[in-house]
């Protein structure tokens, strides 16, 4: 008997896990299509299989093909590149309230990009300067938390939060000096907006290369979410991960905030919500995270589209709506267990 059930466990778990893999492939098939299909001019099924085909009318392909399939596959890629950069950084800070923005990051990258609008350097030219404000922040974070000696996670975010005051400082600054006519592109901007993103290929392309890379690590970061003193007894190079878990979730961060600007609670309720159902098994969480962020941000985003079409609402607003009473839900249940 006892056998018996030492057997049947593991092969429940496996079952699980495949289950919930297949429901969020399925989710993820469903939300692209209901992304291309659903807008101020409807989609039908018909119409969708004659475009794919090769075929459909003009208004159709240009509708699907140019502009709806790129923005859900960019709000695919950002969804995914939040959801898996906020469980590295739990993991790294071994703090369950810790997200991608957490050290400043989507501060230093609104910096950048409101800058570029406030000097009118185009929309081109925005992207960049959002990547390389983030970059300088993380570049900022990490050497002021280090020092002259070594860093510890607290010391890590106490100067994130720091930095992040600064950033906001800053950005309110440039709005209230900003012409009123650059306005509402730089509050829709920091609001997130997917209506700017330009090809999705590069967010895509980052996001598989990231999956690539995490999925060999996945025992060291489970042995590294135990905590520095047991991974080191284990034969874990403690600070190389460390600063590989922030280099990479600093890059996984400035990419989407390049491609959609500020998007919040994705990075900090999707592992949340896969930790209820999966475990705590960095391996099963991080590819996990990459879809179910994907299917949110896609499916925030065409609420985002269609609500009040044809007018447009910044997604950040709708996952912040979906976000703040999960994340409260989340807090009641872990107190009441």
């Amino acid at each position: 008997m006892i056998c018996a059930r030492i057997w049947i466990l593991p092969v429940r778990g496996v079952n699980r896990t495949i289950f919930v893999f297949a429901l969020l492939v399925l989710a993820a098939l469903l939300a692209l299509l209901g992304a291309v299909a659903f807008g101020s001019e409807p989609i039908s099924r018909q119409q969708l299989i004659a475009v794919f085909g090769g075929g459909g009318e003009p208004l159709h392909r240009i509708l699907v093909l140019e502009l709806r399939a790129p923005r859900a596959l960019a709000a695919f890629a950002v969804g995914g590149l939040l959801a898996v950069a906020g469980a590295l950084m739990q993991v790294l800070l071994r703090n369950p309230l810790a997200d991608p923005y957490v050290l400043g990051l989507s501060g230093g990258a609104a910096v950048g990009a409101l800058g570029a609008m406030f000097l009118g350097l185009g929309l081109l030219l925005v992207p960049t300067a959002a990547f390389g404000g983030a970059l300088i922040s993380a570049l900022l974070v990490f050497g002021l938390a280090h020092g002259t000696g070594s860093w510890t996670p607290t010391r890590l975010l106490l100067t994130g939060v720091v930095v992040a005051a600064g950033w906001g400082a800053l950005i309110t600054l440039m709005l209230a000096l900003s012409p009123a006519e650059r306005l509402p592109g730089m509050l829709y901007w920091l609001m997130g907006d997917l209506s700017y993103a330009r090809s999705p290929w590069p967010a895509v392309t980052v996001l598989l290369l990231a999956c690539l890379v995490l999925l060999p690590a996945g025992r060291t970061l489970n042995v590294l979410a135990r905590g520095p003193l047991q991974a080191a007894a284990l034969g874990v190079a403690v600070r190389p991960v460390e600063w590989g878990i922030y280099v990479l979730a600093s890059l996984l961060t400035a990419v989407a905030v390049t491609t959609a600007g500020s998007i919040g609670f994705v990075g900090l309720i999707v592992p949340h919500m896969l930790r209820l159902v999966l475990g705590n098994d960095q391996r099963v969480i991080l590819p996990a995270a990459a879809l179910a962020g994907g299917v949110l941000l896609t499916v925030a985003d065409t609420v985002a589209r269609t609500a009040l079409a044809p007018e447009q609402l910044p997604v950040g607003v709708i996952t912040a709506l979906l976000g703040v009473p999960t994340f409260l839900f989340l807090l009641h249940r872990s107190r009441a267990s």
